[in-house]
C-alpha cells in the first residue's frame, strides 16, 4: 500500500518536514529564533537585517513558492484549489508585504533579523507552499465543489476566520503603542491592552495558529499539518519567552494574562 499519496519524492520530503518541525520545536525550548529588539539585536550573530527588510525577504518564498507550484498542477483550475489559493495569497500577502511596511520602526534601531533566521524560514516556506500547492492541485482527490459544504471545511474556515482577525487585531494594538513617527527617545516596549491582550501576552502568535489549524482542517491534508506543526513549535516557545520578558522588565505586568492559549499556559 502506497503511504499518503504514493508519490516518493512528495511522501520522502513530508516526511523529513515533519522531522525537521520537531528539532524545531525541540530547539526553540532552548533559545528563540534571533529576531526582534528582545531576541535579535547584539544576540544574532553574522548578518543582521533591519525588521522591515528582514521581515519581507524572509517571507517571499511564501508568496512565490505556493502559486508556481499550484498552476503547475492539474487541477488548478477547479473552484475548491482556487479558493484555497485566495486564502493563502491574502494570508501571506498580509504576513510578506502589508504586516512589515507598516512596521513601526524607532530611527537608529540596531538591526536585529539574523540571517541565518531568513534563510530557515526559506527553508520553511518552500516546504510550506510545495506540501500544500501540489497536494491541492495535484494529489489530493477530495476538492470537488462538494467540499464546500463537507463539516470539515466549514468549521476550518469557521477558525481560520477566527485565528486571522485576531492575529490582525493584535498586530495592530502593537503597531498604535508607538507613534507614526517615532523618536529615539521614545519607549520601545510598552504593555499592551485591549482585544486579545486581555487575556494573553502574544494574542497575535494564538492567531497565528489558529489560522493554520483552520487551514488544516478546511484542507485536510498533512502538509498543512506540517504547516501548524512549525508555526507551533517555533512560536510558543517564543511566547513563553516573550511573557517571561515582560514579567521581569514590568512590575505592573497584568498577573491574569497567560502567554499563548488562554487559561491554559
Amino acid at each position: 500500500m502506497a503511504w499518503y499519496t504514493g508519490n516518493t519524492l512528495y511522501d520522502t520530503l513530508l516526511i523529513v518536514g515533519f522531522l525537521y518541525a520537531t528539532l524545531v520545536c525541540v530547539g526553540s525550548f532552548f533559545g528563540t529564533a534571533a529576531y526582534g529588539g528582545r531576541f535579535g539585536g547584539k544576540r544574532a550573530k553574522g548578518i543582521k537585517l533591519g525588521a522591515k527588510t528582514g521581515w519581507i525577504i524572509m517571507e517571499l518564498p511564501g508568496l512565490l513558492v505556493f502559486p508556481i507550484v499550484f498552476f503547475m498542477g492539474k487541477n488548478a483550475d477547479q473552484t475548491v484549489p482556487l479558493f484555497f489559493l485566495v486564502i493563502w495569497m491574502i494570508h501571506y500577502s498580509n504576513r510578506a508585504v502589508i504586516n512589515p511596511l507598516r512596521m513601526r520602526v524607532q530611527p537608529g534601531s540596531t538591526a536585529s533579523f539574523s540571517l541565518n533566521v531568513v534563510i530557515a524560514g526559506w527553508i520553511t516556506l518552500f516546504l510550506h507552499g510545495y506540501f500544500n500547492a501540489a497536494y491541492l492541485t495535484e494529489f489530493g482527490t477530495q476538492y470537488t465543489e462538494a467540499w464546500f459544504t463537507d463539516p470539515r471545511f466549514i468549521v476550518g474556515l469557521c477558525i481560520y476566520v477566527a485565528g486571522f482577525t485576531l492575529n490582525i487585531h493584535s498586530d495592530s494594538i502593537l503597531r498604535n503603542l508607538r507613534s507614526p513617527n517615532p523618536s529615539p527617545d521614545e519607549p520601545r516596549y510598552k504593555i499592551p491592552y485591549g482585544g486579545g491582550f486581555r487575556w494573553l501576552t502574544c494574542p497575535q502568535y494564538f492567531g497565528e495558529i489558529l489560522s493554520f489549524l483552520g487551514f488544516a482542517i478546511m484542507t485536510w491534508n498533512l502538509g498543512a499539518v506540517f504547516v501548524l506543526a512549525m508555526t507551533a513549535g517555533n512560536l510558543i516557545p517564543r511566547a513563553i519567552y516573550t511573557h517571561r520578558w515582560f514579567h521581569k522588565n514590568f512590575d505592573d505586568y497584568p498577573k491574569e494574562r497567560k502567554a499563548v492559549i488562554p487559561g491554559l499556559l
